[in-house]
């Protein structure tokens, strides 16, 4: 009787357990991308239920109601849900490769991060989507220690310096950048299509041999996956921009209040006797920037790939418009690109990538004297744009019987530069790879890929004929300059790569390889005389009527080749001891024959301490690795052909009795030129801390640049070299060392299930310093202050660039003071009370040219990054910032002449003892303080927010009925705030230049953008 109540009571349960059995469908995406997930292991809790999504991330279950569904799946992180009736769900996967365990490419192949022996950086799809970058080289700023970039100016379409463990070289200090293997241009890429970027720093990269002095970049652009469907994206974005700063200019009132006072001290007559009605007057900087300055970006690409090919396709269109100029200020941008692997044989696999980039720009004059903001900072605001008729008003040069108009002969109406400004350039670009892996044996794999780049550019310049009152941009004659370029290069590699290992302890693999480099091209250059009705419709040179007695064409062509061979080692031993050796044998055309080759030898080690027996009990320490490098690279980019002469001078010959013009050689050659030289030393510790919460990397690195090449070495007049093209030689005469230390620290924890988040900061401590000139004077001096004098010196025991003037000392306050100081008169003039007091450097008592020092340089000892991102639920927030310490710039965007205006801070000028001490006097007379000293030098430290975006991802619930699987809309603001002392546009602005780059003319400022876009994926 029991046993039947009981088989009757498992039969009623067992029948109820199956009325509750219930069905469940779905779909599973990948959260970075919304694309579906093939391949997923979909499992009941606690129960044998499963099943596998397919190929479009679909998949069909009848489980138990109250079961809870896991899905897994290899590199990202568990997925649950508990199910409670029949329905269709969603599952959002999200990525959980371990640090240690992602691949990083190092050069010819990659590695495990955790068995890296090199001071390495990255920066993800993600974090490059997060800062949505005009120009890709901004991804790099505050998100890799030990890299800076610096921008050349805020205008559409210009350049950006990247230098990685600072300035090195007084030639070009730019690393090596590599896309997908051939040398390319980062500037060619939309940053939607980059997968990652890795960052060699130290002696990783002498595997690059004479091109890795700098420092290399590699870019790895995104694939398609096999076995998944067809899969859309679509990322737009708006932007409108607007200056991020403007300068605070005297009004008209207080300019004629100011200019009242320095002609009285001047002992002149006012030239503003009633100032009761000028008012505010002009403000120039309204008047040349403009305010909501469009930014449109589209892109869109296609993905997919079934057993044997991938495929990645995509398109690109960004169009901007200048905060400065309008039309005159514009930069537009189209790409396409198409990537690709096939498995032509079982052991035989294609890589292709082809980029085709299209632009489009047009720009003017900047940072420089006579630039149009340059002009408008020193414009009186007493004038006005227009004149009674509506014509651009004529600014004067000096009048006696004018006041305020004693503006020199080069300060121009603005307005006018801008409307008389034409010009266009445009260039085309094919950019690619091929290339072939063929597995000859296990573990043994042949590489051979071609990299190539073809540009071809044209540009045209329209010179209208235009008067400015008597300025030096006058242009009597119309003329138009037309350029054409055609540069080309190409890339051949081919290498192996083999992999061994003994008894699971030993770990080998060599690489073993030859490059072939060359490097050709010519170009066009003429000019045509007298444009039809002057006119830019016309400005064509098949067009001109006019002629000229000077030559008015030119040309070059040039080939340049490299041939290398490089061999690489690693081993390690039970995965914990690491070593790697690597050399490389480098012969350039560049060099004569007694020099042209070179051999660059690199060793790196590592030691993962935390792999010890006797480091298994450590809980906080996860992961410490040790690591160290030391190696030697080149550097060959400088001018072509210094080893050698060219009739590229000029001479007066005596021919049958006759004077006859004709050629001679332009610079004295050198041929005993060898490669610039770096011996990197790096000491680095990885840690991982907390259940790899917490992630730290700190190196210290010494890098010695040696042989810098220094041109026009002085040598006796009797060579030849002061005739008219003639140069003095160049010559190995140079050395540089940096050396610092890196510390970079990231956080990343989880808050109940749906808030995550990530924290990440990194310092870079840097000190600069020139060790050698060797040129018979010692020094060789670099960019300029005002119309003529220098600033800048390249110095042993200084660092490169550094600022070279007087040293301000103060305010003389009366008389006695000036009595009671070193004769400043060798300077131009004699001090009065309201001068400045320079210091008398060398103790002679007086001042001189030989008391000048140094008074500051444009290299920061500190730069740090800061980033943040949240995540809840639908919500994302980032936000990045970048700081710089200790960087100094030269206020150079001042003009020194009686009657243009200045900056508000003159309103605190020295007008009586005690008054100021720091800023002097104004007078018309003449007197020593617009010569070059400390007082035009300033503390250009900034912190700037680069970027911060809020985000949100609509539940694809929702947009899969529409065939969307990811839907984002975000809002962000770029460049938001720059906290700063210095008084000019843009405290991060450089040239370019290693010796003038902190030299600031009126920099172009950066544009604060305020962006408003969206994700589609389908």
């Amino acid at each position: 009787m029991k046993s039947k109540l009981f088989l009757i009571a498992f039969m009623l349960i067992s029948s109820f357990c199956f009325a509750q059995s219930i069905e469940v469908s779905g779909t599973v995406n990948e959260a970075a991308t919304g694309l579906p997930m093939p391949g997923v292991n979909v499992t009941v809790k606690n129960a044998a239920l499963n099943t596998v999504t397919d190929i479009d991330g679909n998949f069909t279950l009848s489980v138990p109601s109250g079961s809870t569904l896991v899905f897994n799946f290899i590199g990202f992180n568990n997925a649950e849900k508990v199910i409670t009736s029949s329905e269709s769900i969603t599952i959002i996967m999200t990525e959980n490769i371990q640090t240690l365990d992602e691949v990083v490419v190092i050069g010819y192949g990659s590695q495990k991060r955790r068995d890296i022996t090199g001071a390495v950086g990255v920066v993800s799809s993600e974090t490059i989507k997060d800062l949505k970058p005009i120009k890709i080289e901004q991804a790099l700023q505050g998100t890799v220690s030990g890299v800076n970039v610096t921008t050349q100016s805020g205008a559409p379409g210009a350049g950006l310096d990247i230098r990685i463990r600072g300035i090195s070289s007084n030639n070009d200090s730019s690393p090596l950048v590599l896309i997908d293997g051939y040398i390319g241009q980062l500037s060619d890429i939309n940053f939607n299509d980059v997968e990652n970027i890795t960052v060699l720093k130290d002696a990783q990269a002498a595997i690059y041999g004479t091109a890795g002095a700098n420092g290399v970049v590699l870019v790895t652009t995104k694939r398609g996956k096999k076995n998944t469907k067809l899969s859309l994206s679509y990322n737009s974005y708006i932007g409108l921009q607007e200056t991020s700063r403007k300068l605070p200019l005297l009004n008209a009132t207080e300019y004629a209040l100011l200019l009242n006072e320095s002609y009285a001290n001047g002992g002149q007559p006012l030239p503003f006797p009633n100032v009761s009605n000028l008012g505010v007057g002009t403000n120039w900087q309204d008047e040349v920037f403009d305010t909501g300055a469009p930014i449109i970006s589209h892109d869109i690409n296609a993905t997919g790939g079934g057993d044997k090919v991938t495929y990645s396709i995509s398109a690109s269109n960004l169009d901007q418009d200048g905060i400065v100029g309008g039309s005159k200020s514009h930069f537009d941008r189209n790409t396409f690109r198409i990537g690709m692997t096939a498995d032509l044989l079982e052991d035989l696999k294609l890589n292709t990538n082809v980029i085709y980039t299209d632009v489009n720009r047009q720009s003017f004059n900047e940072n420089a004297l006579g630039s149009v903001l340059f002009n408008a900072i020193n414009t009186p605001a007493i004038y006005s744009p227009y004149d009674e008729n509506g014509d651009f008003t004529v600014l004067p040069t000096g009048d006696a019987t004018m006041p305020g108009s004693n503006l020199g002969n080069e300060i121009i109406n603005p307005l006018a530069q801008i409307d008389n400004t034409f010009n266009d350039y445009d260039y085309r670009k094919f950019s690619g790879t091929f290339g072939l892996d063929y597995e000859i044996i296990s573990n043994l794999t042949a590489t051979a890929r071609i990299g190539f780049n073809t540009l071809n550019s044209n540009e045209r310049i329209f010179n209208k004929e235009v008067s400015y009152g008597g300025k030096v941009f006058d242009n009597v004659r119309s003329s138009v300059e037309q350029k054409s370029i055609n540069d080309n290069d190409y890339t051949f590699d081919a290498f192996i790569n083999y992999k061994k290992s003994f008894n699971d302890t030993h770990n080998f693999e060599a690489t073993l390889g030859t490059t072939i480099y060359k490097t050709f091209g010519e170009a066009v250059f003429a000019t045509g005389f007298d444009v039809p009705n002057n006119s830019w419709q016309f400005a064509d040179i098949g067009l001109t009527t006019g002629y000229s007695e000077a030559k008015t064409a030119n040309s070059y062509k040039y080939d340049e080749r490299r041939l290398s061979y490089f061999a690489r080692v690693q081993y390690d031993y039970k995965g914990k001891y690491l070593l790697s050796g690597m050399l490389r044998r480098d012969s350039s055309t560049r060099f004569g024959p007694n020099n042209r080759v070179a051999y660059f030898p690199s060793v790196t080690g590592g030691w993962i301490i935390s792999d010890e027996s006797f480091y298994k009990a450590n809980t906080v320490v996860n992961f410490l690795k040790l690591r160290a490098s030391y190696g030697i690279l080149g550097n060959d980019r400088y001018g072509d052909n210094q080893y050698v002469g060219l009739l590229d001078g000029e001479a007066t010959y005596v021919l049958n009795g006759n004077l006859v013009n004709g050629l001679a050689i332009g610079r004295l050659p050198n041929p005993d030129l060898v490669w610039e030289k770096s011996q990197k030393f790096d000491v680095g510790l990885d840690i991982q801390l907390l259940n790899n919460k917490i992630g730290i990397v700190a190196d210290y690195f010494i890098d010695k640049k040696k042989d810098l090449l220094i041109t026009d070495i002085p040598v006796s007049g009797i060579l030849g070299t002061y005739g008219p093209g003639g140069k003095n030689p160049t010559a190995n005469a140079g050395s540089v060392e940096n050396k610092g230390f890196e510390l970079g620290l990231n956080y990343k924890d989880q808050i109940g299930e749906d808030f995550t988040y990530k924290l990440g900061y990194n310092v870079t401590f840097l000190h600069n310093e020139v060790t050698e000139v060797n040129n018979g004077t010692g020094f060789v001096d670099g960019g300029n202050f005002g119309l003529s004098s220098t600033a800048t010196r390249m110095e042993a025991g200084q660092p490169i660039g550094y600022f070279y003037g007087y040293q301000m000392d103060g305010i003389f306050q009366n008389q006695a003071e000036v009595d009671a100081h070193p004769s400043q008169t060798e300077l131009g003039a004699p001090a009065q009370p309201g001068d400045i007091r320079f210091v008398d450097v060398n103790g002679d008592g007086v001042i001189t040219p030989d008391d000048r020092t140094n008074i500051g340089d444009p290299i920061p000892d500190a730069t740090m990054g800061f980033n943040i991102q949240l995540n809840y639920k639908g919500f994302d927030f980032t936000g990045y910032a970048f700081a710089s310490l200790g960087n100094d710039m030269v206020r150079n965007y001042e003009r020194t002449l009686n009657d243009v205006n200045r900056l508000n801070y003159t309103l605190d000028r020295w007008t009586g003892e005690g008054t100021s001490n720091s800023v002097p006097r104004v007078t018309t007379s003449a007197t020593t303080n617009n010569v070059f000293s400390s007082y035009y030098v300033e503390d250009a430290s900034y912190l700037r927010i680069q970027n911060i975006q809020l985000g949100y991802t609509i539940n694809p619930d929702f947009t899969k009925k529409a065939g969307i699987s990811k839907l984002r809309l975000y809002a962000g603001v770029n460049n938001l705030y720059t906290f700063t002392k210095y008084r000019g546009y843009d405290p991060g602005a450089s040239s370019g230049e290693p010796l003038s780059s902190g030299i600031d003319y009126g920099f172009y400022p950066v544009p604060k953008t305020y962006l408003f876009g969206l994700n589609v994926n389908f």
